[in-house]
This record gives structure tokens, sequence and C-alpha cells, in this order.
């Protein structure tokens, strides 16, 4: 751990993805809130000897953070269901206005820096092209200037296709665009996918119990595209694994059908994915879904092994029921690629 020089406001901080990487590059966080209740007491539990969670309406505390005017950084991810494409992606879904709670405690602490991170869909789709700019208008009326950009956590020690818009904030210009020049320079490639998973333990002991039962069962009219990970060959959105690859997207809804899936015996064995030869069989049409027999080695992602694929540490505790946990831990920001934030400010910004 680095030594803490700098000082921090976590807001909409879920299960604490994004503190830890703010704190693996040295930032005491002196504030925390979150909304959820479980998700928070996750973000307790990990630290027994802070006392800087706040749980509840964030709108609730903006009197008392103005005593903690002119820190060093203000960082959070605002719900971001209003603006993902998983969603209905409701303009007026009341979620999306928790954006501007967030840049009025900019406004009434002054931070010298601040971070956004949020769905990639906010900062790419013409649909959300006045919110862009409306953050980026409020920011300079603020005093800071603002840009943002979309990465691939997958870019920065995250085995997994996650792509995110990060808005980044700063009193100085220089200091933003240096933030923006070494982010896109500073990678990292990720531990492969075999590698993580076996690191978790073996699956259905004590330490990566089995936590989602949901069946697995082939859907009788799958939709074919060129790769065995993508379409529907099973029923419900849960998908197979690249084993070889990166993972696709943790959804927050995982925990039932929608639970990316494992084959046990190509992970231990490393051996091909049971579903790379049954997608290959029924592009040949040498095979239906009605003959075709799942074999029981086929299962569900675990929430140890969730956890992993966002980079939460080994030892990270999740409050709540099994579908809380998998939801924190989809909802969460990738702990690598917020320390890769949290460390090129610290860098460039401070």
């Amino acid at each position: 751990m680095k030594k803490r020089a700098y000082t921090a406001l976590s807001l909409f901080s879920g299960a604490g993805g994004l503190d830890i990487g703010f704190e693996q590059a040295g930032f005491d966080i002196l504030f925390a809130n979150e909304l959820d209740a479980d998700a928070a007491d996750t973000w307790m539990a990990n630290r027994p000897d802070s006392h800087a969670m706040h749980q509840g309406d964030l709108n609730s505390y903006l009197n008392e953070l103005s005593s903690y005017r002119d820190v060093d950084a203000v960082f959070g991810g605002p719900p971001c269901q209003g603006f993902s494409v998983a969603g209905k992606m409701n303009s007026e879904d009341p979620r999306n206005k928790l954006i501007w709670s967030f840049m009025e405690v900019i406004n009434r602490v002054q931070p010298k820096v601040f971070i956004i991170e949020n769905v990639r869909a906010l900062g790419t789709l013409s649909k959300w092209q006045t919110v862009r700019q409306k953050i980026i208008t409020r920011a300079r009326q603020l005093g800071y200037y603002c840009d943002f950009a979309i990465y691939s956590a997958s870019d920065y020690g995250v085995p997994q296709n996650r792509e995110r818009v990060v808005f980044f904030g700063s009193r100085d210009f220089n200091s933003q665009e240096e933030f923006f020049a070494l982010m896109a320079t500073s990678r990292t490639r990720p531990k492969s996918l075999r590698k993580v998973l076996t690191e978790t333990g073996g699956f259905g002991t004590d330490d990566n119990p089995q936590t989602c039962t949901a069946h697995v069962s082939l859907a009788l009219k799958p939709v074919l595209r060129k790769s065995p990970y993508a379409g529907m060959l099973v029923n419900g959105a849960g998908r197979p694994i690249n084993l070889d690859g990166v993972a696709q997207t943790l959804p927050a809804s995982m925990g039932g059908n929608k639970t990316p899936i494992i084959d046990q015996a190509a992970l231990e064995n490393n051996t091909e994915n049971w579903f790379v030869g049954y997608h290959r069989a029924l592009l040949a049409g040498k095979t239906s879904p009605q003959k075709a027999c799942i074999p029981k080695t086929i299962r569900r992602l675990t929430i140890k092994e969730a956890a992993a694929l966002q980079t939460f540490p080994p030892a990270y505790k999740f409050c709540g029921k099994k579908t809380q946990q998998y939801k924190q831990i989809g909802n969460a920001v990738a702990s690598s690629f917020a320390c890769a934030i949290a460390d090129t400010i610290a860098k460039t910004s401070l």
C-alpha cells in the first residue's frame, strides 16, 4: 500500500470498486456516500476502521459536504440505468438527475479535480449529447476544464471487455490535457481468464462456493453468430465465457439465468470449450438443440469469480443476499481500472 498523501470524497460508492483504486493510489477517503444499504454495508465491512461511509440520499448530506472544501478529489459513478443500452434509456429516469447532485457537490466542495465514471452510451450516443454538453458547461461555470473519453477496462489490467466513459475535470487546463494523454499510453494487459479463474480456488470448495444454481438449458431456437460466445445458444441472457479471451461486461442482473457460463472441464483440463464444438456442429447442420445434451461440467460464474473478474482483492467481503452481492459486483467500477485513473490523477494533477 502506498503512503496516503491525498484526500478524496467518494460519491455513489457502491461496493467500493472506485474507492479501492483511489486507496491503492494513495488517497485517503474522508467521506463516502451510498444509497443502497447492502452496498454500504459491503463498503464498511472492508474498511472496519473507517467512519467515512454515510448511507442514504446524497442530497441530504449536501450541507455537511460543504465542510470538505478544497479536498484533492471527488469521484463517483452516478447510477447509470437511465443511460445504459441494457436498460430502457429513458431520458426522464429520475436517476439521471443524480449527475446534477454530483455537480452540486463539486460546487460546494471545490476540489482540485473530479471524476465521473459511467456507461459507454453516455459518452457516445447522440441521444445523450445534450447531457454530455451540460456536464462540461456546468463544470466550466464552476471553474473547471472538463472533457471525457471512452476506455476499455481490459486495457488497464481487467480481464473483461468493459467500456466506460470517464469525465475528468480540473482547475488547470494543462493537467487535464496531461491526464488524458497519460491514460492513453499507460496501459496494462490483464491476466488470462484461465489464470484468474484458477486463482479464485476450486469450484464448489469453501474458497469458491457455488453461488448460482440457475439451470443452463439449450435454446430450442438458437441465435447463431460467428462466435460461440455471442448470439444466444442457451435460454436466458447468460453467455459462455471464452477462457482464452476476455469476459463480456458483467451485468448487475447476475444471480439467475443472466449469469455468465463456464465449462469447468475446459477450465481444469485446458481443453476446448464445449460450446465451441456445439456451435460448430450447429453451423454444419450436424446436430440440433433437441439432440444435444449439455455436460454436467457446464455451470454458472460464482460470486468469488465475478469479483475476481472485476479485480476486487481476493479477500474482499460482500454483504446482503447472493443476488445483491452479484448486483454490487456488476455495478462496480473494476478496481484495476480505478487505480489507473487515480494514479494518473496523482501523477498529472496533484
